[in-house]
């Protein structure tokens, strides 16, 4: 099928993908979707074609989606990614996608600074928006002369990379000891000059990560919106399942500093935990994309997938200035699995998990109008579980 109306290119087909895909489908935007593997957001009635790609971080997959705009006629198609890989690939290769298509993701200068999370933390300080205190180790050093107070955890400087090689998003440490020998065993599949180390914020149970999410223009937030994971997998490092609109003056303040500091253009969502030691929300990272929860933004009254379209469009934009509290939004199927191990971890009292299922929810994924996601995503879980 040949394309004559802009559109937009959905990259990535999860949880996200599938409310993007929605939100512009049902304004009348034709919608393609593209992802390594198959998705759920291919099933929805709103995706009008959809395509396997290479992978994001290859140089391939620029080439790829040049190819698709030359052959499917996309001039001035919106690229709206949702993976991390793909942010950069975009931004890397900025200047020949261009000249195809209409691009909301930040330049290769602004990424580096977001993904290069040691960079992140150093613009963070500068503009006084507090952060965990870090430490970079190399081995060259002993780690026993450290700075930090123990607990610590440890990450790699860009997310993603670390995550794909070690397998965890962050390795705890108890003691020095620990910590040392976490970096040896790094070492033999990572560079551990590629990591840093911060000191654990404690975890109350009550300080849950706060995600502030925002549309900019040249650095000035346009609109916002702010959510809390209520519950995630892992837990306080994780995956949200279940999450709350909320409203967090510290996180705004911090934000507009932020993002005014790194000339922030097009969408991004801004992590915070509350250290209950200073009372301070700290900066955690900041993903240049929609996150896996966006629909619930769009669920309060924040579109941000028709806001970046609109706006590549030239189109006039009325930017929400307040969006709805204290509305809560799930995973039926994650949220339900993850649930039950922590109950059964006692990280959760069965009170209060079926306390939270008596309140009003959005369910990412059901939807009366586009059924077939919802049942293809249960098909999926029970294959998932089958092959653990």
């Amino acid at each position: 099928m040949i394309a004559t109306t802009r559109g937009a290119i959905i990259i990535e087909g999860h949880v996200q993908g599938l409310s993007n895909v929605r939100s512009l489908g049902e304004m009348g935007v034709p919608v393609y979707v593209i992802d390594k593997t198959d998705c759920i957001a291919r099933y929805s009635k709103f995706c009008k074609s959809f395509f396997i790609c290479p992978d994001f971080e290859s140089s391939q997959f620029v080439d790829f989606l040049l190819d698709l705009g030359r052959k499917q006629n996309l001039e001035g198609w919106l690229l709206l990614p949702s993976n991390d890989h793909a942010v950069y690939s975009i931004a890397r290769d900025r200047d020949r996608l261009s000249k195809v298509f209409s691009l909301i993701t930040p330049n290769l200068e602004v990424v580096n600074k977001i993904y290069d999370k040691v960079a992140l933390l150093s613009v963070a300080n500068r503009v006084g928006v507090p952060i965990p205190k870090t430490h970079c180790y190399s081995l060259n050093k002993e780690p026993a002369n450290h700075t930090l107070s123990f607990p610590v955890i440890t990450k790699g400087r860009n997310g993603l990379s670390f995550y794909k090689t070690v397998k965890r998003k962050a390795l705890l440490a108890q003691t020095p000891q620990e910590l040392e020998l976490q970096l040896k065993t790094i070492e033999q599949i990572y560079d551990v000059d590629k990591t840093f180390t911060q000191e654990l914020i404690p975890f109350t149970g009550q300080n849950k990560t706060v995600s502030f999410t925002a549309f900019c223009v040249d650095g000035e937030i346009k609109t916002y919106w702010m959510g809390i994971k209520l519950r995630e997998h892992p837990i306080q490092f994780g995956t949200a399942t279940f999450t709350q609109s909320v409203y967090v003056e510290q996180c705004l303040n911090s934000s507009v500093k932020l993002l005014k500091e790194l000339d922030y253009n097009g969408i991004c969502e801004v992590e915070y935990l509350l250290d209950p030691r200073t009372n301070e929300y700290k900066l955690i990272e900041i993903n240049a994309r929609t996150w896996l929860w966006v629909s619930h933004a769009r669920a309060c009254g924040i579109d941000y997938a028709r806001i970046a379209y609109d706006y590549v469009n030239d189109k006039a934009i009325n930017y929400p200035q307040s969006y709805s509290l204290d509305v809560y939004w799930y995973n039926p199927f994650t949220d339900f699995i993850y649930s039950i191990i922590a109950i059964i971890k006692r990280q959760l009292s069965v009170k209060d998990y079926f306390s939270s299922l008596l309140k009003p929810k959005i369910n990412c994924l059901y939807s009366r109008s586009d059924k077939k996601p919802y049942f293809v995503y249960f098909l999926k879980m029970i294959f998932f579980m089958k092959s653990r």
